[in-house]
């Protein structure tokens, strides 16, 4: 009788019983570990993001998000379009709800014509969206940009005695400001900018046309 109850005991210790039955067993690793505990979490409405000046294309947008499990896996979708840094981005799943997403500003065709942001009895500076006109018949000399703040400088050819004059832009413009200062021989014309631009110049015949890009 001992001889079977030593056995039996010795039997009984060599099985593997698992400490909890209510978790998956170590061979059971491909089904997720889940929980009742309930995290309060907010619903999305709108998350916004502002690009800076130097953006022009949105290549790709990426979303992290969380899984039941508790896994963060990311999703990535390529784009390539081109943007407009003035306007901000919306993420939203807000379609039901009351507040509206604003939209940009239709242009209506009397609002792409040219608006004169400077002037003085010999040139004229006017804009248009992403594009800037000066009128003059003086030949220009030289032109640049400066950064810190952005800035495109023009020196015109002439022979003249004025004081140093700027002008604020106050209309909707990607132009801030003009300033116009007196050298010998020559005028210059610095153009102050919202933003981080390049820009391309060419000739016509009644002036010049500035190009932002």
């Amino acid at each position: 009788m001992l001889k079977f109850l030593v056995i039996f005991l010795f039997l009984l210790s060599s099985l593997s019983a698992r400490e909890n039955p209510f978790f998956p067993s170590k061979n059971e690793t491909d089904i997720p570990l889940s929980t009742n505990i309930v995290s309060v979490v907010q619903p999305l409405k709108r998350a916004t993001l502002t690009l800076p000046s130097t953006a022009r294309t949105l290549e790709s947008i990426t979303i992290t998000y969380k899984n039941l499990d508790g896994s963060i896996v990311s999703k990535k979708e390529l784009l390539g379009n081109s943007v407009d840094w003035h306007l901000p981005i919306f993420v939203s799943q807000d379609i039901g709800g009351n507040e509206k997403i604003p939209q940009p500003k239709s242009i209506s065709k009397k609002s792409e014509k040219f608006t004169k942001i400077a002037s003085l009895p010999f040139i004229s500076l006017y804009t248009n969206k992403q594009r800037l006109k000066i009128i003059t018949k003086d030949k220009m000399l030289r032109n640049f940009l400066l950064t810190k703040p952005h800035r495109i400088v023009c020196d015109f050819e002439r022979d003249l005695d004025i004081r140093s004059y700027e002008k604020k832009v106050t209309t909707h413009s990607k132009v801030k400001r003009v300033r116009f200062g007196n050298h010998k021989g020559y005028y210059r014309v610095v153009i102050e900018l919202d933003g981080h631009y390049r820009y391309k110049l060419t000739d016509y015949k009644n002036g010049y046309y500035i190009n932002l890009l």
